[in-house]
């Protein structure tokens, strides 16, 4: 009887990387020192198999929803060299099935998450439109809060290696613009019988001039498309069945720019998506930042 039950998935698709990737206002633009706060949203109420939609009860998960806070400094040693932080805090809510009473329940927590140090080169050109990045994700988020599984956990555990670059562009008089994004995050060890899949995040944009509202206000619509690839967890603690995970991403967004100030909104919706085994997805997600110069 046993053999003929269909196995029962905990499993997720969180694609939170994304939000790392695609915020244009972030990118060296000629400032000594940036400061910045970001908001990000993130519901995965669905079901998935493959490339479609598959029934809730073949996954142990129900729900999980997240909302993540990210405080930053940017700092700029000449127009060649800078260095960014990004301090992350976390709270999510898990609803799941108990293994032990097999009802639905669900679990809240709040935590610190993990730590980024990037260092900065964009010293390939004078205007500063073209860059690389490199640093390490550091293990500061909590792995350990009873009722989570590792791969829902807001921490890793790990130490993860940060890799990446990016490309500013202009089109024809220069009234559009772009822009080209890619990280990878590596991570470089098991932490308790878990090691989350190489992650790679990447984001072209394309804006428009804008409309000048006065007094050194600017409003500017950007259209830009996000892919995110992950490869599949790994140990004892890891399901490798069930993650892993291919997603695109449309994303209309708006920023608004007030002198130093700048206010950047966008909605990111899947347009294909594709997961390993049974994992919760989003039918959206978003993102809110404000950052200044200075």
């Amino acid at each position: 009887m046993a053999a003929t039950l269909p196995s029962l998935a905990h499993a997720c698709a969180c694609g939170c990387g994304v939000f790392d990737v695609g915020t244009s206002a972030m990118l060296p633009n000629g400032a000594k020192n940036t400061v910045f706060l970001q908001y990000s949203y993130l519901d995965q109420p669905e079901n998935w198999i493959g490339s479609s939609s598959s029934p809730g009860a073949d996954n142990n998960d129900k729900r999980i929803r997240s909302e993540f806070y990210v405080a930053g400094f940017q700092h700029m040693f000449d127009r060649a060299w800078g260095v960014m932080v990004e301090v992350p805090y976390t709270q999510r809510h898990f609803t799941t099935t108990d293994d032990a009473s097999e009802l639905i329940v669900s679990h809240d927590h709040a935590a610190l998450g993990d730590i980024r140090i990037m260092g900065m080169y964009t010293g390939f050109s004078d205007d500063m439109s073209t860059g690389v990045t490199f640093g390490v994700k550091l293990a500061t988020g909590d792995f350990t809060y009873k009722g989570f599984d590792r791969d829902t956990s807001i921490g890793t555990g790990t130490t993860d290696l940060l890799l990446g670059g990016y490309r500013q562009m202009h089109f024809g008089t220069g009234s559009w613009g772009g822009f080209a994004q890619v990280q990878l995050d590596q991570p470089l060890n098991t932490r308790e019988g878990y090691r989350p899949g190489t992650e790679l995040d990447a984001a072209v944009g394309v804006y428009p001039g804008g409309w000048a509202l006065g007094n050194g206000v600017h409003l500017t619509p950007i259209f830009q498309a996000l892919v995110s690839v992950r490869s599949k967890d790994h140990g004892d603690n890891a399901d490798p069945p069930d993650s892993g995970y291919q997603r695109l991403l449309l994303s209309p967004g708006l920023e608004l720019r007030v002198r130093r100030f700048r206010l950047y909104a966008d909605v990111e919706r899947p347009v294909y998506q594709h997961v390993n085994g049974q994992q919760l997805v989003p039918h959206w997600q978003g993102k809110l930042t404000a950052s200044l110069n200075f």
